[in-house]
């Protein structure tokens, strides 16, 4: 289970029980110092706020979770199923999911709709950002499998963590999208398709090995709630990017985990 610390200085989604030895979160769009329609913690780089006010909000949000930018590690997000591995700090610009081994990084990944995982093992994370175009690519499996690689586990020894992002009720897609998942995650509504992004993951996950009850988080409607969360869709675009973050805690053991949350 997962709760949203609401009255915090940076409001982020924290596991209710903390996860041993382990930094995960979902920040939301509260917090920062972005003006209009960035407000207020824009954490994306890629969109026209101001830099600083960017670099102002990613130093507001690694401090709350007890980091800083010296050890942080993004992706830059192409839509597509490569993993990274992180070994330093850094943009690891041709990814969209990253996995590390190393105590003290902080992996990094933005949306603002598609779906976020946080993935953990023994002695090792994972970050991944998984839109409509990477989960049609298979990204939920590939960085299950890189993850598995670099800890030396079966995927029966991981937990997957999902972030806000937009859900069918706001999600509508044309017929040269949904015919490209499986029928179960396209719901049809007044004539429309509409696209569930989490259960095609899930599906990639489970058909992998994950257990059933290893898939949680706090899997909210972005756009439903414009109040929390910044949407592409619901703002036609401009808007504001949220992180999915997660780590290793620097006084973690290897071979230790945490593994239900």
């Amino acid at each position: 289970m997962w709760t949203l610390d609401e009255g915090a200085a940076v409001p982020v989604w924290r596991p209710r029980d903390p996860v041993p030895h382990r930094l995960l979160a979902f920040s939301t769009r509260r917090g920062g110092v972005s003006q209009a329609p960035y407000d207020t913690l824009n954490l994306g780089r890629s969109t026209d706020d101001r830099p600083e006010a960017v670099t102002e909000n990613r130093r507001r949000l690694l401090a709350s979770l007890g980091s800083d930018a010296e050890r942080l590690a993004t992706a830059g997000q192409v839509h597509g199923p490569r993993v990274a591995e992180v070994g330093s700090a850094g943009l690891h610009p041709d990814a969209d999911a990253l996995v590390t081994r190393v105590p003290g990084m902080v992996l990094a990944v933005s949306s603002a709709d598609c779906l976020t995982l946080l993935l953990t093992a023994p002695g090792a994370v994972a970050a991944a950002h998984s839109g409509w175009r990477g989960t049609v690519q298979g990204m939920p499996r590939a960085v299950l499998r890189a993850l598995c690689q670099l800890a030396g586990v079966g995927p029966d020894q991981v937990t997957v963590h999902v972030g806000p992002h937009i859900r069918p009720c706001c999600y509508e897609v044309g017929e040269e999208v949904a015919r490209q998942f499986p029928p179960a995650s396209v719901s049809r509504r007044d004539g429309k398709s509409h696209l569930d992004l989490l259960a095609a993951a899930r599906q990639q996950l489970l058909e992998e090995g994950v257990p059933r009850e290893a898939i949680g988080g706090a899997p909210e409607c972005t756009s439903c709630n414009s109040s929390w969360y910044f949407s592409h869709r619901r703002e036609g675009g401009r808007t504001g990017r949220q992180w999915a973050v997660a780590g290793l805690r620097e006084e973690s053991a290897s071979g230790q985990d945490g593994r239900r949350v």
